[in-house]
């Protein structure tokens, strides 16, 4: 089992939802461009650097359990530990996060995620909680 949290000042709002695609088809190939706004590639970076910490000697093997817990700063009239019922939405943050973690080596393939606890909070410590956990 794999268990920590990241602090963050700043939780990454871009979603893996907003890469773009160049509508200028590449010369060579004839197929579309697909590439990352700089918001993108600065979520990205980011969660590279903070996963990159936690990252298994060994890849974990079969099916998995991934609870993620995004503590966002509070913002308003919101009260620590308040449900978040805005945007971004919980699969797209998934998504980026899952990506890295598949990248960084934490798994062979984020498909392996057979149970997934997603929750958002308005919170006094901004950051993302993460367990990861093979099931048997």
């Amino acid at each position: 089992m794999i268990e920590f949290f990241m602090p963050m000042a700043k939780v990454p709002t871009t979603t893996h939802q907003q890469k773009q695609i160049n509508v200028q088809m590449t010369i060579k190939t004839g197929k579309p461009h697909f590439y990352e706004p700089a918001d993108l590639q600065a979520a990205r970076a980011k969660f590279m650097a903070h996963l990159g910490q936690h990252v298994p000697d060994k890849k974990l093997t079969g099916p998995l359990r991934l609870t993620v817990k995004w503590c966002f700063p509070i913002t308003e009239n919101h009260k620590d530990g308040e449900w978040k019922d805005t945007k971004p939405d919980t699969g797209n943050s998934n998504k980026l996060l899952e990506d890295c973690m598949e990248d960084l080596g934490y798994f062979k393939n984020d498909a392996q995620i057979s149970s997934s606890i997603t929750e958002k909070f308005w919170s006094k410590i901004p950051g993302i909680y993460i367990k990861l956990e093979q099931l048997s």
